[in-house]
C-alpha cells in the first residue's frame, strides 16, 4: 500500500511540475502576448522558451564583427541590434521577448518619465536569474521597504559635504596616474597608449580609497575576484535560466561559488574590523564604508530590536560589492569615451584645456573651481548622451498598469532604451547623432526638444545615488589629464562600442599622447 501511495504522489508531483513548466514556457507568454496585441502593440513573435535570446546572440555576434567608421556616433544598431530591428520594424513601442517573458520597448521620453517617476512601486526591478546573486545585489536590485531602508541608510555617505571630503583621494589617485604616464611618454614626440585599462586602474584606485580607505594594491584581490565573477556570470544572463541549474556541480558553478565565498570572506573581515574600531571609539573615517557603517549603527540604535533595524553584515557586503562595480565601471567608461571623443574633436579638447588652465592653471583642481567648469560639463553631458555607461533600464509590472493608453498586465518587462532616446532626431534635432556639446550650453533642461529625453543616471526616486560622485570624479580626472597631455586617435584605434555591463570600446582605446 505504501509503495502504491508513493508512486501516486510521485506521479502527482511530476504532473504538477509539468503543468507549471507548460504554464511558464507556453500558456502565460501566449496569454500576455494576446493581451498586448489586442491593444494594438506590434512586435516579435514568441518562440518557445528562448524568445529572442538566440536571435539576439546571433545579431550581437554579427554586429561585433563589424567596426564602425571613425566619427560615427550612431552606435545603437551595433550595441543593441535586436532593439534596433524591433523599433525599425514595429515602432517606438514594440514587443520583444526575454526568454518566456514579454519585454516591451518604450522609446518615448514621456512614458519613460512616467515609469521612472512612479512613487508607489507599481513598476519594479525585474527579478534576475538566481545566478545574479553571485555577482552583486545591493540597492540597485531591491524594491519596496528594503530599498527604502537601504537608500535611507546609504544617502548620508553621498551628501555633497561628504563628497567634498573625498576630493583629496580623487586628486591623489589622478596624480599617481599623471606621474606614471609622464614616465611612459617621451619628452619629445608622442607615445601610443591604450587608455581604457589605464582609466579602469585609475577608477579602481579611486573607489578603493574612497570606499575603503585603502589603495588599489591592497584591494587588488577583490577587483580580481569581481572581474572573474563578471566573466563567469554575464554569459548566463544571455540564456534562459533553468530552475535548479546553479546547484549542479559543473566546473563553472563550482568556481562561481568559490569566488563568491572568497569575496564574502574578505569583505566580511573588513567590515567587522571597522565595526569593532568604531565601537572602540575610533573615527569612522570619511570613506564610504565608514560613513555607511556609522549611518547603519544609528539606524539600529533608533529602531532597537524591531524588525526595521539596520542592515545585516550580508547586506553591507552586497552594498560594498555594488560600490566597487558601479563606482569603477561607470566612471572608467565615461572617462574613456571622453578621451576618445576629445581625440576625434581637437577643437573641443583645446576649448576644455583653455577653460581648465584659466580656472586652475597647473594646480590640482579644487571643489570651488569645479563648479565653474562650463565647457567641461557640457562635454561630459554630451559624452553621456552619445555613449551612456548603461544603454537601457528595465522595469516590470507587478500588477496591471495603464501607461500611454495601453494596459500592461502583470509580468511584463518594460525596457527604457537610453541609447535610442538619446540619439533620436525627434527629441534632439537633425544633429542628434553628432558630437555637439554646445547643445548643453543652457543646461540639461533646454538641451532637448522634450523634457526627460536625457537620463544617463536614470530618474525619479531611484535616480543613481552616485551620480554626483561619478561626475566629480570624471571632472577631476579629465581636468588633470588635459592639464598635462594632449592626445589624438592612434592609427591602431578601432571604433567598436559594445556593452559588457557598461558601454566599452571592444578593441581598446589606443591614443597617441604627448606631454604639454
Amino acid at each position: 500500500m505504501e509503495l502504491v501511495m508513493g508512486v501516486v504522489w510521485a506521479a502527482v508531483a511530476v504532473v504538477a511540475w509539468a503543468w507549471r513548466t507548460l504554464d511558464w514556457v507556453w500558456w502565460t507568454p501566449r496569454r500576455l502576448d494576446r493581451e498586448l496585441r489586442r491593444q494594438g502593440l506590434r512586435g516579435n513573435q514568441y518562440r518557445l522558451l528562448h524568445g529572442d535570446l538566440k536571435e539576439n546572440a546571433q545579431l550581437s555576434d554579427e554586429a561585433k564583427s563589424r567596426p564602425l567608421p571613425l566619427h560615427c556616433h550612431d552606435i545603437a544598431p551595433r550595441v543593441l541590434p535586436l532593439f534596433h530591428n524591433a523599433i525599425k520594424d514595429h515602432g517606438k513601442i514594440s514587443i520583444t521577448w526575454l526568454g518566456p517573458y514579454p519585454r516591451v520597448i518604450l522609446a518615448e521620453p514621456e512614458l519613460v518619465k512616467e515609469v521612472l517617476s512612479n512613487k508607489f512601486g507599481h513598476f519594479v526591478k525585474p527579478s534576475t536569474t538566481p545566478l545574479a546573486k553571485f555577482l552583486v545585489q545591493g540597492l540597485a536590485s531591491y524594491d519596496g521597504e528594503k530599498w527604502v531602508k537601504h537608500r535611507r541608510i546609504i544617502n548620508p555617505a553621498f551628501h555633497f559635504e561628504k563628497l567634498k571630503q573625498m576630493l583629496p583621494a580623487f586628486s591623489t589617485s589622478c596624480g599617481e596616474l599623471i606621474r606614471r604616464w609622464n614616465k611612459m611618454i617621451p619628452d619629445e614626440g608622442s607615445q601610443e597608449l591604450n587608455v581604457f585599462p589605464e582609466l579602469q586602474g585609475l577608477t579602481k584606485d579611486i573607489i578603493s580609497r574612497t570606499a575603503f580607505g585603502s589603495s588599489y594594491e591592497e584591494g587588488r584581490r577583490i577587483f580580481e575576484l569581481l572581474t572573474e565573477q563578471i566573466k563567469l556570470t554575464i554569459p548566463a544572463f544571455k540564456t534562459v535560466y533553468i530552475p535548479g541549474y546553479r546547484f549542479l556541480p559543473t566546473p563553472m558553478n563550482k568556481r562561481r561559488s568559490q569566488v563568491y565565498n572568497e569575496m564574502k570572506r574578505i569583505l566580511k573581515g573588513m567590515i567587522e574590523k571597522r565595526e569593532k574600531a568604531i565601537r572602540m571609539g575610533e573615527s569612522s573615517k570619511n570613506d564610504l564604508l565608514g560613513l555607511l557603517l556609522d549611518s547603519n549603527m544609528q539606524e539600529g540604535e533608533e529602531h532597537g530590536k524591531s524588525q526595521d533595524k539596520g542592515m545585516s553584515t550580508e547586506d553591507v557586503i552586497e552594498e560594498c560589492k555594488l560600490f566597487y562595480i558601479a563606482g569603477q565601471e561607470t566612471t572608467s567608461a565615461l572617462l574613456t569615451w571622453t578621451m576618445i571623443l576629445l581625440s576625434m574633436y581637437p577643437n573641443w579638447q583645446a576649448n576644455a584645456r583653455e577653460e581648465v588652465l584659466q580656472v586652475f592653471g597647473k594646480s590640482t583642481p579644487d571643489i570651488e573651481g569645479l563648479s565653474h567648469l562650463k565647457i567641461v560639463t557640457m562635454i561630459l553631458y554630451e559624452v553621456l548622451r552619445l555613449y551612456p555607461p548603461g544603454v537601457f533600464l528595465d522595469r516590470k509590472t507587478y500588477k496591471a498598469m495603464e501607461l500611454g493608453g495601453i494596459t500592461y498586465p502583470s509580468g511584463v518587462i518594460l525596457s527604457l532604451p537610453l541609447l535610442f532616446i538619446h540619439n533620436d532626431p525627434t527629441f534632439w534635432g537633425e544633429d542628434a547623432k553628432e558630437f555637439n556639446p554646445e547643445r548643453f550650453s543652457e543646461g540639461i533642461s533646454k538641451a532637448s526638444k522634450v523634457p526627460g529625453a536625457f537620463f544617463p543616471f536614470g530618474g525619479g526616486p531611484r535616480i543613481c545615488i552616485g551620480q554626483n560622485f561619478a561626475l566629480m570624479e570624471a571632472k577631476i580626472g579629465i581636468c588633470m589629464i588635459i592639464q598635462h597631455f594632449s592626445f589624438v586617435l592612434s592609427p591602431s584605434y578601432i571604433h567598436a562600442p559594445h556593452s559588457v555591463i557598461t558601454l566599452q570600446p571592444q578593441h581598446g582605446a589606443q591614443l597617441m599622447l604627448q606631454k604639454l
